[in-house]
């Protein structure tokens, strides 16, 4: 198999020179659990369950309003907006707006697209769904078995005083570490986040795990060279790409199964 050589200009710095130089070798799927010492845990979507958590809260702001779309129709068209918000705002490289700011564009966008007129503080009513997110229903319990032989730590793109309040009293476990790409100031999946994430930690990239049901993580992670789970949730395609996940499982019951 031929692989084509990356030459990058010398501005784009070493994280993202070294990741390039181990795109490949490390893409092995035959992975030594032994070198494995951090879990980094994507939060929205595979931690926390978004849909379930907001749909209530959208269906019932939809209620009184005169329109056809579900709240399930509006979950989706939201979510998927947010993800361009958020590719936006690291490649404009305008300042890092954070995960609420681009979740409130997002909604914004969305109603605007289905003619729905709202209100400033109707919006910020809604966001304020957010803070009430709650975990899937056998995370708490496979987290607990996997943090008796890995360090966990939070690797998200929340901000970082959201992260604090979903952990402390929606995510009913403990976590070693809590990270913020507020710290990098860019969204994953830009390298910077997984790379500077492992010297926070004091590991090489190697050492380091990111679970996520985003295929984009995965892949965002894979590209620097960490192993990497794919949670599956929603039995999605994977990204076409030679760089896939080392794990994929459905739930954190088959993760805590394939790392225990």
């Amino acid at each position: 198999m031929a692989f084509c050589e990356f030459r990058l200009p010398a501005s784009f710095g070493d994280d993202v020179a070294v990741g390039l130089g181990t795109l490949f070798a490390m893409n092995s799927v035959d992975i030594d659990l032994n070198e494995i010492q951090a879990l980094t845990f994507d939060v929205f979507g595979t931690v926390l369950d978004l849909a379930g958590s907001l749909t209530p809260f959208i269906a019932e702001f939809l209620q009184p309003r005169k329109t056809d779309l579900s709240a399930d129709q509006c979950w989706s068209q939201w979510r998927a907006r947010q993800r361009i918000e958020q590719y936006q705002d690291t490649i404009m490289m305008l300042g890092h707006s954070g995960y609420l700011e681009t979740a409130r564009r997002a909604l914004v966008h969305t109603l605007q697209s289905n003619h729905i007129e709202t209100t400033t503080t109707e919006v910020d009513q809604l966001m304020e769904a957010w803070m009430n997110l709650s975990p899937f229903p056998e995370v708490t319990e496979a987290l607990e078995r996997l943090g008796q032989r890995y360090r966990l730590v939070v690797l998200s793109n929340g901000n970082r005083y959201f992260l604090d309040h979903l952990v402390e009293n929606r995510i009913d476990a403990t976590f070693d570490e809590v990270v913020s790409v507020d710290v990098m100031g860019a969204f994953k999946p830009h390298p910077s986040v997984y790379r500077r994430t492992a010297r926070i930690l004091d590991l090489d990239v190697q050492q380091c795990l990111m679970v996520s049901a985003n295929s984009f993580d995965v892949l965002g992670a894979k590209t620097c060279g960490l192993r990497a789970a794919f949670v599956n949730r929603l039995q999605v395609p994977y990204e076409d790409s030679p760089l896939v996940p080392d794990i994929t499982v459905d739930d954190f019951n088959g993760l805590a199964t394939a790392l225990l």
